[in-house]
């Protein structure tokens, strides 16, 4: 634990460092903000709209927003729990929106048949064993799972369990206070537990 929070500390350091040379004029420091993190904010966005195309997309969005944003940072919170905030904002906003809400219903209905004859392509050819293909079936329903809750119990739980922020993290980054998040957590994996009951 110590040596995560050195690590975390260390690239906490170096992230003001980045931020300090781009206020400065540098703006070869933004692209190594970006390489830096570019990661942990597709990951977040991979999570929460569950589309490979549509994350991407959304990260680079998100690196717009930042870069916009970046001259008026006051070094007030950990760069990284800022850059968070503008993500999980950026996610809630994106499925807020009616015209994405359609889309994904669109792909939603294509994408189970579409998996299906992937799922029996890769059975034919490669002969994976079935233990392999199992764990596969349950990560989609455990993706499905979470792509399924409301935006704030989703937030939660990608935050905590998929990306491992601290509880103090979460608060910092969702502005809600930590009783509130660890009821929203709590919350939200028992809704997990029973979408997933019997099938995992």
């Amino acid at each position: 634990m110590k040596h995560k929070n050195k690590k975390s500390q260390n690239q906490g350091s170096k992230d003001f460092k980045l931020v300090e040379a781009f206020q400065a004029g540098e703006k070869a420091a933004f692209d190594e903000l970006v390489l830096s993190h570019k990661d942990k904010v597709y990951n977040l966005c991979y999570w929460f709209i569950g589309e490979y195309q549509e994350a991407n997309d959304l990260a680079q969005d998100v690196f717009f927003k930042v870069f916009k944003a970046l001259k008026n940072f006051r070094f007030e919170s950990a760069f990284s729990t800022w850059l968070y905030r503008i993500t999980v904002n950026t996610c809630k906003n994106r499925l807020k929106s009616l015209q994405y809400r359609l889309k994904k219903n669109f792909v939603h209905l294509n994408h189970t048949e579409a998996e299906s004859n992937l799922n029996v392509q890769i059975a034919d050819e490669s002969g994976s064993p079935e233990i392999e293909l199992d764990k596969k079936e349950k990560m989609t329903l455990i993706k499905a799972a979470i792509n399924s809750l409301p935006p704030n119990k989703k937030t939660v739980v990608v935050l905590r369990d998929i990306e491992g922020l601290s509880y103090e993290k979460i608060s910092a980054v969702t502005q809600l206070n930590l009783g509130t998040v660890k009821s929203k957590l709590a919350r939200a994996r028992q809704d997990l537990r029973e979408m997933l009951k019997g099938e995992i």
